[in-house]
């Protein structure tokens, strides 16, 4: 079984694309979303309408879903990005904004081997930035491998023994990590429509159960594409600049 794995799209219709074009070349076998669908970017409806097109054989909502969709208010997020979300809640459907509301919340459980969740298994808006919350995420997970995201930086920590070891990882297109034949992963792909790890370029991923790899993958889009599309929406002129610098 080969699943995509797309986390933290962001209403980025070019990044989404480019990461789709991609992925038509590398035998896909089912779609994972691990939230955070919308916000940031300004082809929100886009972006869903092709996620609908794919079937995905699991969704999960993030954080500026969940408040989109008018599940929890926008008090807690920067300007930014409250005023993103309150363009986008404006922009979608009532269909689009019932889909979003509908989404479940993480962890999501798939087989006895694999779960999903957002932030982390024990809270869906927890940001995994180090070591010390890798294994706390780890001890809670209710599978051996745990895929997340929402902190839109590609990060892979191991278990060894007792200890968590972070994997190092390159900026290659693409790099390939071995699942753990004993003890336990906590992954991020990275985000496909908003990267922070100072490269500008989508990212992805491909979880290969058969083979027993992980695969990290990054690929170029029309930046200026995506940021034409913020500024003719009337989002915040800081929105397009980050994401040529991967911030």
């Amino acid at each position: 079984m080969r699943s995509l794995i797309l986390a933290d799209i962001h209403a980025n219709i070019d990044a989404l694309d480019a990461v789709l074009r991609a992925a038509d070349l590398l035998r896909i076998d089912r779609v994972l979303l691990l939230g955070d669908l919308v916000g940031y970017n300004a082809a929100p409806a886009e972006v869903l309408h092709r996620l609908d097109a794919l079937a995905p054989a699991a969704a999960i909502r993030g954080n500026h879903d969940k408040v989109c969709a008018g599940l929890e208010p926008a008090t807690e997020f920067h300007p930014l990005a409250r005023q993103a979300i309150e363009w986008t809640r404006r922009r979608l459907s009532p269909a689009d904004l019932t889909r979003l509301a509908a989404l479940p919340e993480g962890p999501l459980g798939l087989g006895d081997s694999l779960e999903i969740c957002h932030g982390a298994p024990f809270d869906e808006d927890f940001y995994v930035t180090g070591a010390m919350d890798a294994h706390r995420a780890i001890e809670s997970a209710g599978a051996p491998i745990c895929l997340h995201g929402h902190t839109h930086v590609p990060s892979v920590f191991t278990t060894r023994g007792f200890a968590v070891r972070e994997e190092l990882l390159r900026d290659d297109g693409l790099q390939v990590v071995a699942l753990p034949s004993v003890g336990r992963m906590l992954a991020n792909v990275g985000s496909v429509g908003q990267p922070r790890d100072s490269d500008s370029r989508a990212a992805f991923g491909v979880l290969d159960e058969r083979a027993g790899t992980l695969e990290l993958h990054r690929v170029t889009y029309d930046i200026a594409a995506a940021q034409a599309r913020i500024i003719a929406a009337g989002l915040p002129a800081a929105l397009a600049e980050r994401l040529a610098r991967g911030l």
